[in-house]
């Protein structure tokens, strides 16, 4: 067999294992996008079902105190709805996606609009318990000042001394900045509406 002849069968042999590869890559790459597009839409289904639960419920008060959700913890009622305005799918799933950043703290919830009573009473305990420092009181005062309710709510209800104490808890315990403070604050707005949110650094 002449060299010509083996170079030519190793050449198509070559463009054979090529096509292959390409064609198996291809295939896999269709299979991770579509496994990507049935989660995606699974989780959308899921947010979708809980949003239809959580805009009819009613314990999440805007004249709720410290005494509303000590009552709440002790009979192990969730805070759920909106305090004020009726929710909106849309700013919602914004919320809850934005939120997935900070997922590795476990002490900030994942929906702002499904709280543990138990949770905001321990919270509200932290912040009347903790002392900032002189620093880490100017990270939460500039925190404030960033935040689209300049501080925890647009009211000192229960959200407002729980988020209080959360951000206490995030610059104390995780040295949060400001921004972050306030980007957590922002996210877990629990007033209800259309507004949209704006990233942080936007203000």
């Amino acid at each position: 067999m002449g060299d010509g002849v083996i170079k030519i069968k190793k050449r198509v042999l070559f463009i054979v294992l090529a096509f292959l590869v390409l064609i198996g890559f291809l295939i896999f790459s269709y299979s991770k996008t579509s496994i990507y597009i049935v989660n995606q839409n699974a989780e959308f289904e899921e947010l979708e079902a809980k949003f239809a639960v959580l805009s009819q419920a009613r314990t999440n008060a805007c004249g709720g105190g410290k005494t509303y959700i000590s009552q709440l913890s002790a009979d192990g009622t969730r805070i759920q709805g909106s305090c004020c305005s009726a929710m909106n799918f849309h700013r919602y799933t914004e919320q809850i996606e934005g939120l997935k950043k900070y997922s590795e703290h476990e002490t900030i919830p994942k929906d702002p609009y499904d709280v543990s009573a138990e949770w905001a009473e321990e919270m509200i305990a932290y912040t009347e318990n903790k002392v900032l420092t002189g620093e880490q009181q100017k990270t939460y005062d500039d925190a404030v000042e960033l935040s689209h309710e300049k501080g925890p709510c647009c009211c000192k209800c229960w959200h407002w001394y729980a988020y209080e104490g959360l951000a206490k808890e995030l610059i104390i315990e995780y040295n949060f900045k400001a921004k972050q403070v306030a980007e957590v604050w922002d996210l877990s707005d629990a007033c209800g509406g259309s507004g949209h949110i704006e990233g942080v650094e936007g203000h």
